[in-house]
């Protein structure tokens, strides 16, 4: 589920706690996790509704149901109210500092490879954003041996799960745990 910039903001601040979309089928249930640019965004509730009421367009931010209604992505489908809240920062951030589990994050980094269809990668694209910082990845798939750049980003993703790279405005770079990391193989 994707937010705007200004609406995420408002999330964070508690101005908005509801947003509406339409969906052929719900694409969230209640307690999901959402990472977004601001952090956790938490969804409480959702309901397929026939109209906005005007008490919850004012919880979406808006001045009237009208408003509301006339804002909503999506042209086709059923209309869904999702109540959302700010759960907090993204845990990956913190992570990206822990030094303390390095031996646990190698060991993990040894299983993605001998498990992945391709070989072994996680050295090579932790060593290709070493090397190229902030560089869009549409630049880097090819030189890191990938057939497209989704399944690069996908692996980056994953990297990103453990808390050794960053995303950037464009492309990406080590966080302190990944040069650590990298480090570390080196020696």
């Amino acid at each position: 589920m994707l937010f705007r910039q200004d609406a995420l903001d408002r999330i964070r601040d508690g101005r908005i706690s509801v947003v509406f979309r339409r969906w052929q089928r719900a694409r969230v249930v209640a307690g999901s996790r959402l990472r977004t640019m601001i952090g956790v965004v938490e969804v409480k509730a959702v309901d397929r509704i026939s109209r906005i009421s005007a008490a919850d367009a004012k919880r979406a931010g808006y001045p009237t149901a009208t408003a509301a209604a006339a804002d909503v992505p999506g042209r086709t489908g059923d209309l869904f109210r999702i109540e959302v809240g700010f759960a907090g920062a993204d845990p990956r951030i913190a992570l990206r500092g822990d030094l303390s589990d390095l031996d646990a994050v190698t060991a993990r980094l040894d299983r993605m490879d001998a498990t992945s269809k391709r070989g072994p990668w996680t050295r090579a694209v932790l060593a290709l954003i070493a090397a190229k910082p902030a560089v869009r990845a549409g630049d880097l798939f090819a030189e890191a041996g990938y057939p497209d750049m989704l399944s690069f980003k996908r692996d980056v993703r994953r990297l990103k799960e453990l808390g050794l790279t960053e995303s950037l405005e464009v492309g990406y770079r080590l966080s302190p745990r990944g040069e650590a990391v990298r480090d570390s193989q080196a020696s």
